[in-house]
C-alpha cells in the first residue's frame, strides 16, 4: 500500500493503471474510518483490480460554525485499517492542493439539493459535488462506492455523474449499524455516554415508523408526528428534519408506498446525526 499526497502524481499513477487495463475501484472518504467505510473497501477490493481510498476533510462542504476544525483525523489509524481491507493507494491531499489560490469553479446539482440536508446546510452539497467531481478527474475510477447512510448525497452524486456524462459506475452500499442499531458515523465519537444512549432514538424512531406501516398506516403526516414524538422524549435531542420522500426524486410524499424512504437528521447535544430507511423493509 502506498500513500500519495500530490495531485499530479495520483493522476498519473491512476492513468497508468487504466492504460494497463486495470479496473479502478474508488472509495472517497473524509477519514476516521469505521466499519461502514471498511464494508465499501472490501466490496471495492472484490470488484476492482486497483483499490483507491481518498482521505480528505473537505472544507468546501462545511458551513460556518460547523465542525471542520473538530472533525476527527488520524491518518496513521486510517492507514492501518485501509491496509487490512486491501487498499492499494491512499490519496490524502492537503486543502491547498485541492483548492489552490484563486480557485473559482464549483459543481451544483439543482432540485435534489433543495430539501433535507440541502435545506438545513446551505452550500453543503455544492462542496460535496465539487470535490467528488475533482476526485473522479484525479483518480479516474471505473466505479466509486458510497454508503446509503448519506442517502441524499448518494442521490445527488448519481445525478451529477449522469448529467455530466462521467464514465463512473456509482455503487450504493447498505448502512452498517452498531449492534444496538445506531448507524455508524465518524461523528459518533463526539457523543458522551449519555448522549450515545439518547442517540438510539434515531433507530427507535425508524423501527416505530416501520412497525406502524406494517400495521397498515400509510399517511406520511401521521408517521412523521409519531417519529417526532419519539425523538422529543430525549432531553438532549432536537429535530433538524424528518421527512418521508420518494427514493428517486426526494420529493415529499403524502401516502407511503414501496418507494418511500424516511430520512431524519437529529442533534443529540452538539452532534448532528442522520439516518434513513425504506418504510416497507424491516430494520
Amino acid at each position: 500500500m502506498e500513500t500519495i499526497t500530490d495531485v499530479q502524481t495520483m493522476q498519473e499513477r491512476c492513468a497508468t493503471a487504466r492504460q494497463a487495463g486495470r479496473r479502478i475501484a474508488f472509495v472517497p472518504t473524509m477519514g476516521y474510518l469505521h466499519e461502514g467505510h471498511l464494508s465499501l473497501l472490501r466490496e471495492g477490493r472484490r470488484r476492482g483490480d486497483l483499490l483507491v481510498l481518498s482521505i480528505f476533510v473537505n472544507p468546501a462542504q462545511f458551513g460556518q460554525g460547523e465542525d471542520l476544525d473538530a472533525y476527527p483525523r488520524d491518518l496513521t489509524r486510517d492507514s492501518e485499517l485501509a491496509r487490512s481491507a486491501g487498499v492499494d493507494l491512499i490519496f490524502a491531499p492537503e486543502a491547498r492542493d485541492v483548492y489552490p489560490a484563486g480557485y473559482a469553479t464549483y459543481v451544483e446539482v439543482e432540485g435534489l439539493t433543495d430539501t433535507l440536508c440541502g435545506r438545513s446546510r446551505p452550500g453543503h452539497f455544492r462542496g460535496v459535488t465539487t470535490v467528488v467531481c475533482k476526485l473522479f478527474n484525479i483518480v479516474q475510477p471505473h466505479m466509486a462506492l458510497f454508503g446509503r447512510k448519506d442517502f441524499q448525497q448518494l442521490a445527488v452524486i448519481r445525478r451529477m455523474t449522469r448529467d455530466l456524462n462521467l464514465p463512473v459506475e456509482i455503487v450504493g452500499m447498505p448502512i452498517v449499524r452498531e449492534p444496538d442499531g445506531l448507524a455508524m458515523s465518524s461523528r459518533n465519537v463526539y457523543l458522551s455516554a449519555d448522549e450515545r444512549r439518547q442517540a438510539l432514538a434515531l433507530i427507535g424512531a425508524v423501527r416505530l415508523a416501520v412497525k406502524r406501516v406494517g400495521e397498515g398506516e400509510r399517511r406520511a403526516a401521521v408517521l412523521i408526528d409519531a417519529v417526532r414524538l419519539r425523538i422529543e422524549r430525549e432531553p438532549d435531542a432536537s429535530m433538524d428534519y424528518v421527512q418521508i420522500c420518494h427514493a428517486d426524486t426526494l420529493e415529499d410524499v403524502e401516502t407511503v408506498d414501496s418507494d418511500s424512504v424516511m430520512l431524519l437528521a437529529v442533534r443529540i447535544g452538539g452532534t448532528r446525526l442522520i439516518d434513513n430507511h425504506y418504510l416497507f423493509q424491516e430494520v
